[in-house]
Formats: structure tokens, C-alpha cells, sequence
């Protein structure tokens, strides 16, 4: 009996430790730097709009978040890497249209679940896409131009675009569909590849993010032709959106997000959570996030999951009624 006491009070003492431990883990977390996981190269879109908030957030951490960029399979590779990582917040990353709807719409046999393998932090921005032609190679002025040329051409122009199977490519078959045009697709391993290539003249045209096309449309390099925004972006003021040209269907914008592994401790959520809105909600980060046409966020990790699952079930859809496959 006495030794059945005993093991009583230490199992009470442990219990009673683990209250008290716990809250000091959370309250010292980050206790060194955090892993920030870019899936995708240097470069495009996802890279400018992670690298920009995490330098921020670290500020507001205490702590860097150290970028990583693990492109390859449309995003999938660095995704993963997100989803096996030890749940303890000293690994994190970017979530973005193509690694949680567009890839697992294309691809039921990817290595993680775009749902259950993540504990959504907050949507960090919403992103227009471009449609930007070579200025050497087709050098239009106008959607009108444009077209007719793409349909004097059936099959001989070629758009680039950061993978198969990512937001580019969906992009551009939607655009097939809507304007009944045939334009073969080229795709790449990360938007910078992709840019430079229609930079240099060796395809005629992107779908991008505004982002990362932006500089090299400003710099005359790149032509916009649309962009896919709910109204006219700043820094583009005469290039219509996809919607004023009555192409509906192609004027969906692209989010990037932060996640962190399933099961990562909800403390660590709350501060991460935090860092990022204090992030999104500083004056030089949001100025710098509008000169690039893009629109701070900063939604609860509830709003976030629940935009990643309409957007799942959206490219579900499109992918099933379009015939779409991860091969083309």
C-alpha cells in the first residue's frame, strides 16, 4: 500500500511538473532560429512575398527565420519537407495555391495531405497573375493584338510557366478554354527559370504572378497584356484585368500562406500567428507588398484552413471537368 501511494505521488508530482514546464517551453519558444521552408526557387513570387514577411516576423520573434528554398515538383518537394518536420515550430514555410489545391488536385499520390498534414497559420497575401509577352519574340500591345496573332498561329506560340500542374499552368488552360485558343505549354522548374527564357526571347509568353514579372514588365523586358485582379493593380494603371476583357474565369488571384507541421503545439501557433500580423501590419512590409500588386492578409488560422479548402475543392473540379493531367 505504501508503495502504491507512493507511485501515486510521483505520477501526481510529474503531472503537476508537466503544467508547469509547459507554459515555460511556450513562453521561451523561439529559443534559436526557425527553419523557413520557400518551396520553390529563388526568384518568383513565393520567394519575394516569404522572404519579405519572414524577415519581419523574426524581428518580432526575437529569432531569424532562416529561408530555405526547396523547389522541384511544382512546389511539392519543399511542401513535404514542411509536413514531416518535427512538430516543435522550429520548422515552418510557405503554403501557396499550387503546393495545397492545384498539386494535389493534379496528383492523388503526393506524399502529404494538403488538409491533414498542416496546421494553418494565416494567409499572408493574395497575389494578381499576369499574362506578359516577350517584347522580342511577340512584341503586341493589346489583348486584341494578341489574339489575333495567337489564332493566326494555332499551336505554334508556347507559354511558359513555373511547372506542370502550378498556378501558371492552371492559368493557362483556363485561358484556352475561356478565349478558345490553342497555345502549347513549356513548363519550367520555379518561375525564375520560366521568366528568364520569355525574357531571352525563347517563348512568347508567361503566366506568372505579378510579383516576380513585375520588375522586368517595368523594366520593358516584358509586356502585360491582363492581369487577374479585382480591379486595375497600382503599379500597372492602363493594363486591364481579365475581368474588363470579359474573361471572367481567368481573373482569380493566387494566396501564399504560412504553415507548420500537424500537431505543431498551439502556443506555438498563437505566436507565430502573432509575429506574422505584427508583420503583415507594418508599414514598410504592406508598402512593400502593394508596390508589387499584392494584398496583405493576415486571416486567422480558421479563415486560412477554410480558403485552402474551398480552393482544394475549386481545383478538384477544374481539374476533373478539364481533363487535366500531371503528365501533360
Amino acid at each position: 500500500m505504501h508503495r502504491l501511494f507512493a507511485r501515486l505521488g510521483r505520477a501526481c508530482f510529474a503531472i503537476a511538473l508537466a503544467f508547469v514546464v509547459a507554459p515555460s517551453l511556450a513562453q521561451t519558444y523561439p529559443g534559436k532560429p526557425v527553419r523557413f521552408i520557400i518551396p520553390f526557387p529563388p526568384g518568383g513570387t513565393t520567394d519575394i512575398v516569404g522572404r519579405l514577411v519572414a524577415e519581419r516576423m523574426g524581428a518580432y520573434l526575437g529569432q531569424p527565420l532562416v529561408v530555405e528554398n526547396r523547389g522541384g515538383g511544382g512546389g511539392s518537394i519543399g511542401a513535404d519537407a514542411i509536413a514531416k518536420a518535427t512538430p516543435d515550430g522550429y520548422t515552418v514555410g510557405m503554403a501557396t495555391v499550387s503546393t495545397h489545391a492545384v498539386n494535389p488536385a493534379c496528383n492523388p499520390k503526393l506524399p502529404y495531405d494538403p488538409l491533414k498534414d498542416f496546421q494553418f497559420v494565416t494567409n499572408f497575401a493574395a497575389v494578381p497573375n499576369v499574362l506578359a509577352t516577350s517584347t522580342t519574340r511577340m512584341p503586341v500591345k493589346d489583348m486584341d493584338e494578341f489574339l489575333r496573332q495567337v489564332r493566326a498561329n494555332p499551336g505554334k506560340t508556347s507559354y511558359a510557366s513555373s511547372g506542370t500542374c502550378g498556378v501558371g499552368h492552371m492559368m493557362g488552360e483556363i485561358f484556352k478554354v475561356t478565349t478558345k485558343t490553342y497555345i502549347l505549354h513549356i513548363p519550367y522548374r520555379g518561375a525564375g527559370p520560366a521568366l528568364n527564357d520569355v525574357i531571352a526571347g525563347q517563348l512568347e509568353m508567361i503566366f506568372d504572378n505579378l510579383p516576380s514579372s513585375l520588375p522586368h514588365i517595368q523594366s520593358g523586358k516584358l509586356r502585360a497584356i491582363a492581369v487577374a485582379a479585382p480591379r486595375r493593380v497600382e503599379a500597372l494603371p492602363r493594363v486591364p484585368t481579365f475581368a474588363e476583357l470579359g474573361m471572367e474565369p481567368v481573373n482569380d488571384r493566387v494566396w501564399y500562406g504560412l504553415v507548420a507541421p500537424a500537431k505543431t503545439p498551439p502556443e506555438v501557433v498563437a505566436k507565430l500567428h502573432d509575429a506574422a500580423v505584427k508583420a503583415l501590419n507594418d508599414p514598410s512590409v504592406r508598402e512593400k507588398l502593394h508596390q508589387q500588386g499584392a494584398e496583405p492578409i493576415a486571416n486567422s488560422p480558421a479563415e486560412f484552413r477554410a480558403q485552402v479548402e474551398s480552393e482544394l475543392a475549386k481545383m478538384r473540379k477544374l481539374v476533373k471537368d478539364q481533363g487535366i493531367a500531371l503528365e501533360q
